[in-house]
């Protein structure tokens, strides 16, 4: 069953009650009702729970394909993204079908394909200081399915405040990181990582790139630790962060405390920084019109064979840009690219960061897709 959520609309999916197994549920969850730790009282407890997965990507798509497997009765998904093709290669729960959807919509279509008696509530927003504590206050526990370290301090100080505990994941290239916070007054996220890198050095997948089965292994572990957690049962990665090498199939786990000294939130505060960008054909039409910004590409070298912009000044990889900040010009605009904003946009706050006035350095919004979409389809998308 599938319920819509408009913004700002607060939706109350069906609870399920304490009433016994019915036969169906006998049938499809017979596998749990045999273990010794789950059986029928704990089955029961998964059909009563509720989890939040905010994101339906790469993490989210595993966590929420076994979590409605599971049985857990109510299921959120929030993400304000639409299915793009490149995101097939990782992001498994979407279908060439769904392409142009919101990822919201296709997810909860395909949970409800796989587990008709589940409810499952699609988010079509964006998770934000302004929402999160009302979206999360609805759920018992939060699947973090992000990219990005703005949305993991978001996530964790609204899981905080509100008693949540929540479950993080993260890929990179090779490698994934998962930990569960805040579990029975347990350590939360800024006690592992106070303070966010700098953002040039943390771009997310789509930047990166991430091998497409390493978020299946990490969101696959990320939903056994939500449903540990509803049943009560097993040790969690509370306190303990589990790091796995895909090249070499190492596993670590490394183990951290709550910092007494830390100040807990009490509130939401911002989470973005707001930066001057430009359009694509904004910048054409401003170029036309005599403007000769100074052009900066922060892609490798391997991504600018495939697509580079003419007019570009300077090539500089996004973590090169530090070392090398002494070659842009601070007497011009400087309008900065990438693939899809992302890189791009952390290099314009740094810029800004490091003394470059902040209405002389723009972010190209969209980078070389939004570029190849709306001034020149020749210009390869990848």
């Amino acid at each position: 069953m599938v319920f819509d959520r408009r913004p700002n609309v607060l939706v109350h999916c069906r609870e399920h009650m304490a009433d016994p197994l019915s036969d169906e549920e006998r049938r499809r969850y017979a596998r749990h009702l045999v273990l010794p730790l789950v059986g029928e009282e704990g089955q029961a407890k998964l059909l009563k729970s509720s989890v939040l997965v905010v994101g339906a990507g790469g993490l989210g798509s595993p966590a929420l394909l076994y979590l409605a497997a599971a049985g857990v009765g109510r299921v959120g998904v929030i993400d304000h993204d639409r299915v793009d093709v490149s995101n097939l290669q990782r992001q498994v729960i979407h279908s060439s079908s769904g392409i142009g959807q919101p990822k919201a919509e296709s997810a909860s279509m395909r949970l409800s394909e796989l587990n008709p008696e589940g409810d499952f509530c699609p988010i079509v927003e964006k998770l934000t200081e302004q929402n999160a504590l009302s979206i999360i206050s609805e759920y018992d526990v939060v699947v973090d399915g992000t990219d990005n370290f703005a949305s993991r301090y978001l996530i964790g100080d609204a899981c905080e405040i509100l008693g949540k505990p929540w479950v993080f994941g993260s890929v990179h290239r090779f490698e994934g990181q998962v930990s569960t916070f805040n579990h029975k007054g347990g350590p939360n996220y800024r006690d592992l990582f106070p303070e966010p890198p700098p953002p040039e050095l943390a771009p997310n997948c789509s930047e990166a790139g991430v091998l497409g089965v390493l978020p299946g292994l990490v969101g696959t572990i990320q939903a056994t630790e939500a449903l540990k957690i509803i049943l009560g049962i097993g040790d969690s990665l509370d306190g303990k962060l589990l790091t796995i090498d895909s090249l070499t199939m190492i596993t670590r786990v490394l183990t951290f405390n709550r910092n007494p000294g830390r100040v807990p939130p009490t509130d939401l505060g911002e989470y973005t920084m707001s930066m001057k960008t430009i359009s694509p054909v904004d910048f054409v039409s401003r170029t036309e019109d005599g403007w000769a910004p100074f052009l900066l590409d922060v892609r490798s070298e391997t991504e600018s064979s495939i697509a580079t912009l003419d007019g570009t000044s300077l090539r500089i990889t996004h973590t090169s840009v530090p070392q090398r900040i002494g070659e842009l010009p601070k007497d011009r605009d400087v309008v900065v690219y990438c693939r899809t904003g992302g890189r791009s946009a952390a290099v314009v706050q740094f810029l800004v960061q490091s003394g470059w006035n902040e209405e002389r350095v723009l972010n190209l919004e969209g980078g070389i897709h939004l570029w190849s979409d709306s001034v020149d389809s020749s210009i390869k998308k990848y």
